[in-house]
Parts: C-alpha cells; sequence; structure tokens
C-alpha cells in the first residue's frame, strides 16, 4: 500500500524575486526556521524539514521538493480545504511509476496529513485508477468504486473538532462519491492547506517512487476555510517537484486570476 508524506522540501522556501543560492539555501527574511531536527520530527528515518514561510503579506514564497508539486496556504489554522480536477491518463513505459491527486490538511509544516484523492500508478505498461483517503501516518486506504482517466474530481476535507475530520471525494463521471469520517489519534496542528500532485512513497530502499508521466492536470474551485488558495493573507506557497540532481520534474502554473486555479505539468525529459 502507498504512503504519502508530508511534503519533503529540498530547500528553504523563497520569496519572489529571491535567488536561490547555488549548492545552499537562501534565508527569507522573517522567516521561521526548523525548531528541531528532521530525525527528531520523525524517528523513523523518513526525513521532512519544516518550510520557513513569508510574513510579508501579499509576497508569494516558493518552495523545491522532492515529493510534492501545487500550493500550499500556511497561515492561520485550517478547518477545509477543496478543489476539483479531471483525473490524468498516464503514459506507462517500461518499470512502475506513480502520481497522486489531492487535497489536504497539515503536511507543508507538521508531521501529520489529513487527505483525499485520486491517483494513476503505471504498472508497467498498463495504468492503473484508484482513489483513497489518508489519515498519515497511518496507512492509506483505497477505495474500491471504478476510476478512469477524463473522470471529473471534487474533494473536501473538513476538520470536525479534535482529532477528526470529514473526508469527502465525489467522482461525478462516474456517478459515486464518499464521505468517510476518520480520527487522527494525535491532535492536529492544521497549520496548512494544500492541493498537490505528489509522487508518493515507498520504494524498496523506503524513498520516494518514480512520478507517472501524467502530461498535465489543471486544478480548479480550491478554496481554504472558504477563501481562494490565492489569497494574499493565507501566504500560499507555489511548490515545484525536483528530482535527486535538483531537475524539474514538475511545476505549476501561477494561480488564475480567481486565485482558485493552476496547472501542473510533467516536465522531466530524461
Amino acid at each position: 500500500m502507498l504512503r504519502r508524506w508530508p511534503i519533503l522540501l529540498a530547500a528553504l522556501a523563497l520569496s519572489a524575486g529571491t535567488a536561490l543560492a547555488a549548492g545552499g539555501t537562501t534565508a527569507v527574511a522573517n522567516a521561521t526556521t526548523p525548531a528541531v531536527a528532521p530525525s527528531a520530527i520523525n524517528p523513523g528515518g523518513i526525513a521532512h524539514l519544516i518550510g520557513p514561510t513569508s510574513d510579508v503579506t501579499g509576497v508569494l514564497t516558493q518552495a523545491e521538493s522532492t515529493n510534492w508539486a501545487g500550493y500550499a496556504d500556511t497561515a492561520g489554522t485550517y478547518t477545509s480545504i477543496t478543489a476539483s480536477w479531471v483525473q490524468p491518463a498516464a503514459t506507462c513505459g517500461s518499470g512502475d511509476q506513480y502520481a497522486a491527486f489531492w487535497v489536504g490538511i497539515d503536511g507543508y509544516s507538521s508531521s501529520t496529513v489529513e487527505q483525499t484523492g485520486s491517483e494513476v500508478d503505471c504498472i508497467g505498461k498498463t495504468a492503473e485508477y484508484y482513489a483513497w483517503y489518508e489519515m498519515y501516518p497511518g496507512p492509506s486506504e483505497n477505495y474500491s468504486n471504478t476510476v478512469k482517466a477524463g473522470d471529473d474530481f471534487t474533494a473536501t476535507v473538513t476538520w470536525l473538532g479534535g482529532e477528526k475530520f470529514s473526508l469527502y471525494i465525489d467522482d461525478s463521471t462516474e456517478g459515486w462519491s464518499h464521505t468517510t469520517d476518520a480520527s487522527l489519534g494525535s491532535t492536529p496542528a492544521r497549520t496548512s492547506a494544500e492541493v498537490i500532485v505528489e509522487a508518493p512513497c515507498c520504494s524498496e530502499s523506503g524513498g520516494v517512487l518514480p512520478l507517472a508521466d501524467f502530461h498535465s492536470i489543471t486544478f480548479t474551485g480550491a478554496y481554504a476555510n472558504g477563501k481562494p488558495i490565492g489569497t494574499p493573507s493565507l501566504d500560499p506557497v507555489q511548490i515545484s517537484l525536483i528530482d535527486s540532481t535538483q531537475k524539474d520534474e514538475l511545476t505549476c502554473s501561477a494561480l488564475g486570476d480567481d486565485g482558485t486555479s493552476f496547472t501542473c505539468t510533467w516536465i522531466r525529459t530524461s
């Protein structure tokens, strides 16, 4: 069963107009830094860094990650996140590759994620499509309903109070939906809300799995706490996914004029 991690940041977040220093990281004015070492956050050995965010309202922060691409809102306390998308078709060749598409609360600056979405896995030349939810660090749970390329999805994660969340996903093309109420088992931070494309886990070495070539995906109707995900006061972070050699695998466009839509494109050529 696949796992979906908190964001693995490859470098500190960058505010707009700030260059990344070669071979290192660039400090951001008014940025926060990790309070504890990654090993203390996650003693199981899956390292993830807490990404600092800009305190300058209206300045878009950017980050690079080895497993996430998309947008995360990082200011305030979050009670809901929602978005819609069309399930992309993957081009599958040799070997196995994976791509997950989801909405969630937490994970950008905390070690839990409450999330639901869809996925395409390339098992050799065969593309397998399905939907799932996960209360990380608990295991993901797959729904048995049919999912096909081109299906229209809407998903919402809502905090119900305490440790409880409602995870809703609707495949209007196939005519099914699920509302799953689940408990995290610990107190959630609720310090971020995301709309994400992810290369999930885990390879035999415990690392990020190869990202499937899904071409592109457009998210629409993305709202956090009932506001457009691009609302400046929510401090949206634009995240790009890079591989272990620092090459771009997946980048996402600027937000649309309404602040609720963007497109992520698979661009790896090697």
